[in-house]
């Protein structure tokens, strides 16, 4: 008896952004060597009967060990955030690069490179956050770290520090056009914002819940059309992220129907939380604050409009967590004289697979092909992975997700495991959740249970996307 596989994954239907099949996977040396039936044997057989037998999930937007202002400290390192994707079906993480002004970027993407050293279960692939564009780093830095596989930017329109002026993100377009990179935009007014947030504190209205309030829509929509503007001047395609409402989705949608090279990307809370979750007793609100908020019934229909037209290519979670009771998090001393000094930002890399399935493949709301588009192979094929990652495929890394569609549970902390002390989700009741994740052919989560290897993940230097390439 020859073995010809050291693993067969056997009896699923196996789902592609593009197709369903039952079939086997046979699974070699990290890599899916072979999809049919009858395949022979192997060291270890899978039985996937009565199973859906997905791609690994990808999340292109989260925040690990990130800098987060004085006396605040980020609740996931490269292990516990790797560890929660792992149990939530996730095999590769995308978190941001920070630059810190004043050291030269290369530096600062080793130091970050440090931090992740022999600490991950999954595969980590890295962007890179924009704050000061001098010459150096327009002219040297960047395209040098384009070259090495650091092929998508993020700059922000808001916060203190981080926020570019019209001028700097119009050179930093320029400079990705030049050298065939992806821009990320976070798309809120910042000027708005500070009026907003002067008012409201002068008026004594500091609670959390203020929080949204001092965000409002009109701030996300000018932003979005600016950026859009941007783009459409350069002539280069942008990423317009966690998008959290019509007004702004439909930005994104004009920009689509005049043939603009404009991506967009929503998150989970914009699904199923809205601001009214803010306003609860004394800080809990805290819980919910992160940027933009979540808006009300009519932007949750948005944005599932979004996903299921194709306005949205990718549904991430931007994962950036603080713990709740501690003085480092959410409860920090200034942030209770004021929303603006809460940490901004709440957990959601392990529940995001789980809640988009129940909420959306099991109530009819996308199809399990949409499914698998939205989470693993837009986000491989936009961001230089393809076709190594995102799909199930002869060749392919063997990173695979098996869920059981017809379990159904609450969602809770525990089943996450991330470096938090709560999840925003806590409760929902959901329909469908993966048992099994494979990273690579090596099985790292069974029936809930973390079976992998902290150190197994690997770094994934990125081809330039194929949406930034067409305009070099």
């Amino acid at each position: 008896m020859s073995i010809q596989f050291d693993t067969i994954i056997k009896g699923g239907t196996v789902v592609t952004a593009g197709d369903q099949m039952r079939c086997d996977v046979g699974i070699k040396d990290g890599r899916i060597a072979m999809l049919g039936h009858n395949l022979g044997h192997a060291q270890t057989v899978i039985d996937a009967k009565d199973k859906l037998v997905l791609p690994g999930g990808i999340d292109s937007h989260v925040h690990i060990s990130q800098p987060s202002g004085e006396g605040i400290v980020m609740a996931d390192d490269f292990e516990s955030a790797t560890r929660s994707a792992a149990l939530g079906g996730t095999t590769t993480v995308m978190p941001f690069v920070l630059q810190e002004k004043g050291r030269p970027l290369r530096e600062t993407v080793n130091d970050y490179h440090a931090l992740a050293q022999g600490q991950c279960f999954i595969d980590t692939s890295f962007h890179l956050i924009v704050s000061e564009p001098n010459e150096s780093v327009l002219g040297q830095e960047l395209p040098s770290l384009v070259e090495d596989g650091y092929t998508s930017f993020k700059v922000f329109m808001t916060y203190e520090g981080l926020a570019l002026n019209d001028r700097e993100i119009i050179d930093v377009l320029d400079t990705a056009r030049g050298c065939g990179a992806l821009v990320m935009v976070h798309c809120e007014n910042y000027d708005a914002i500070r009026y907003m947030t002067e008012k409201l504190e002068r008026e004594g209205r500091t609670a959390p819940r203020y929080h949204a309030t001092s965000r409002p829509k009109v701030a996300e929509r000018e932003a979005t059309h600016r950026a859009i503007a941007h783009a459409e001047l350069v002539d280069v395609p942008i990423m317009i992220v966690h998008v959290s409402n019509r007004d702004a989705m439909e930005q994104i949608r004009w920009a689509q129907q005049r043939g603009l090279k404009i991506l967009g990307e929503t998150c989970t809370q914009y699904l199923v939380l809205t601001e009214d979750d803010l306003g609860g007793l004394n800080m809990e609100g805290a819980k919910y604050v992160c940027s933009p908020p979540p808006r009300d019934r009519d932007s949750q229909e948005a944005c599932w409009e979004g996903l299921q037209r194709g306005v949205f290519s990718v549904f991430s979670s931007d994962h950036c967590p603080f713990r709740y009771d501690d003085p480092q998090g959410k409860l920090a001393p200034k942030g209770r004289t004021s929303f603006r000094w809460v940490p901004n930002g709440i957990p959601g890399v392990g529940a995001r697979l789980n809640i988009l399935f129940s909420e959306g493949v099991m109530k009819g709301r996308i199809t399990l092909e949409q499914f698998v588009a939205l989470t693993a192979t837009n986000h491989a094929r936009i961001y230089g992975l393809y076709p190594r990652k995102g799909s199930i495929g002869i060749g392919a890394d063997a990173d695979i997700a098996i869920w059981d569609p017809n379990i159904s549970y609450t969602l809770t902390h525990d089943l996450i495991q991330d470096g938090s002390d709560y999840t925003p989700y806590e409760g929902f009741e959901l329909t469908g959740r993966p048992i099994l994740t494979m990273s690579r052919g090596k099985v790292i989560m069974r029936d809930g249970e973390l079976v992998g290897d902290k150190g197994h993940g690997v770094y994934l230097p990125r081809a330039r996307s194929p949406y930034a390439s067409t305009v070099r």
